[in-house]
């Protein structure tokens, strides 16, 4: 009788799962190793990627340590399917497929073929690592393993250890990822990528990002998980604000750098318009966001071109948001989408709000502008710094003269003051952005901030802004009366000792 065949998959010999099962006696037969495999290990090691061909090594010193036979069968071709290969050459030849990969796993036992599935001694917990404020956990060979702590732009890097992380220590971790991955595929996980180079899945509340060479210039992982969730009444917008968005804004876009606190804000936007019973879809890349399961979330790279507009179209939501718009394609879909009268939240990544509204406004004419975007919210910091709306008017622009030039005029305005700050024109075949605003400079950031200093001890809610020669107040109607009584009479002494005038404002 001939002895037990063992047919490995790359899983197993990636992680050297194979050799270990040889010494500890779990396994004792020949071990059949496809061409198909060591033809991937190749290409793969040609890239940079050697952790499969160590793999390979270590199996043949293991088969020669214990005297086990090591063979291999097949041809080297590469296939489309490697697993329906390897479960059909089981099944062929009566062996038993060693493999760390689940899928593979299912799909033996599902062909009738034999498997031995091994998986891995557990080393590492996301909950463990993600306690406190852990917003992400970096792990990438020959570098020690880090978290990043704290919240939206007040973070800091930590070492879990002293000690670099190896590659083999890594293939075991995404080992143990893809497992919990699969075990709950489709209820509480999903894969948003996968390719040779890249894979993204989603498990729970975290994001995993496994990157490989040639991709990347050695393996890593990286898992997010937001640490923050936040409703909408917790961001303490003004009433007026929140009617805005109720009923008024239908082509949003929320702008800051990275890491201020955009998706969050998006996310609560999503589950307000929810709460108010309207139909929310959202579009992202990768699906990230925590949200109920009645709000659909398609995904970008998962999706064909032109595949989510017609969805979109064709299912007709009250609103969709769009989280990290970046290229032509995705503000081609906003665009077409918001005309077609969907209305549409954009996050997007700009150092300014009038960045945000220069990057759409290259895009189309500018008389049909504030019809794709009449709001921009600007976040900085996790909180809402600047709010400007989007109007169309005809004038004449801001630095012509002549009665002859009127023409078609977007007036960018802070929501809160009613002050236009840039009108957006075209002249000749240029777009103009005009600042109406005089830039502060050094002075008139002190003044801002013993103005700021006077208010903030006894009126929540205010903006202040300062130029040349106006202080300009905005204090919401239900703060006018603590502003009257213990702040007014200050900020005039001020004013009057730097020369300035003061305007004051409210809703």
């Amino acid at each position: 009788m001939s002895p037990m065949a063992y047919i490995p998959d790359e899983s197993a010999i990636r992680i050297k799962a194979v050799p270990r099962m040889l010494r500890q006696g779990k396994i004792c037969g020949r071990i059949l190793v496809h061409r198909a495999i060591i033809s991937s290990l190749e290409a793969k090691g040609g890239s940079g990627d050697l952790s499969g061909i160590s793999g390979l090594n270590e199996l043949r010193l293991a088969c020669a340590e214990k005297g086990v036979g090591l063979e291999y069968i097949g041809d080297g071709i590469q296939v489309d399917n490697p697993r329906q290969a390897l479960g059909e050459m089981a099944l062929a030849l009566d062996a038993s497929i060693v493999t760390c990969d689940p899928i593979m796993a299912r799909l033996a036992e599902a062909l009738g073929a034999k498997v031995v599935y091994e998986s891995p001694e557990r080393t590492l917990r996301l909950e463990d690592v993600f306690s406190g404020d852990v917003m992400s956990l970096h792990l990438k060979e020959g570098v020690p393993p880090r978290v990043k702590r704290g919240a939206p732009s007040k973070w800091f890097f930590e070492n879990l250890r002293e000690e670099p992380i190896s590659r083999e220590d890594l293939e075991v971790i995404i080992s143990q990822m893809t497992q919990d991955v699969y075990a709950s595929l489709g209820e509480e996980a999903f894969i948003e990528v996968s390719k040779p180079g890249a894979t993204i899945m989603q498990f729970r509340d975290y994001r995993i990002v496994i990157t490989r060479p040639p991709f990347s210039d050695g393996l890593e992982i990286t898992v997010v998980r937001p640490i923050l969730k936040r409703r909408l009444k917790d961001y303490g917008l003004p009433a007026k604000m929140v009617e805005r968005i109720e009923g008024g804004a239908e082509g949003i876009m929320i702008a800051g750098p990275p890491g201020m606190g955009k998706t969050t804000f998006a996310q609560a936007l999503a589950e307000h318009y929810r709460s108010l019973k309207k139909v929310v879809k959202t579009i992202e890349s990768p699906r990230d966001l925590q949200l109920p399961p009645d709000i659909t979330q398609y995904s970008k790279s998962a999706s064909r071109e032109g595949e989510l507009h017609d969805v979109l179209l064709l299912s007709r939501p009250d609103y969709t948001i769009f989280d990290e718009m970046r290229d032509e394609e995705d503000f081609k879909v906003f665009i077409d989408l918001r005309l077609a009268g969907i209305g549409m939240v954009g996050v997007i990544h700009a150092t300014n709000p009038i960045d945000a509204i220069q990057r759409v406004a290259n895009k189309v004419d500018v008389g049909v502008l504030p019809s794709i975007v009449d709001t921009v919210i600007f976040m900085d910091g996790g909180v809402v710094s600047k709010i400007h709306t989007l109007e169309m008017t005809v004038k004449v622009p801001a630095g012509l003269r002549r009665g002859d030039l009127s023409r078609p005029t977007v007036l960018v305005k802070n929501f809160m003051t009613g002050e236009v700050e840039y009108e957006l024109y075209v002249f000749g075949e240029r777009t103009f952005f005009v600042p109406l605003k005089r830039p502060i400079g050094e002075g008139g950031d002190r003044n801002k901030a013993l103005v700021a200093k006077i208010l903030s001890r006894h009126v929540p809610e205010y903006d202040v802004d300062v130029d040349g020669e106006a202080v300009r107040l905005f204090i919401p109607s239900e703060h006018r009366r603590a502003y009257l009584k213990k702040c007014q009479s200050r900020i005039l002494k001020l004013c009057k000792r730097l020369n300035l005038q003061l305007e004051v404002a409210s809703d």
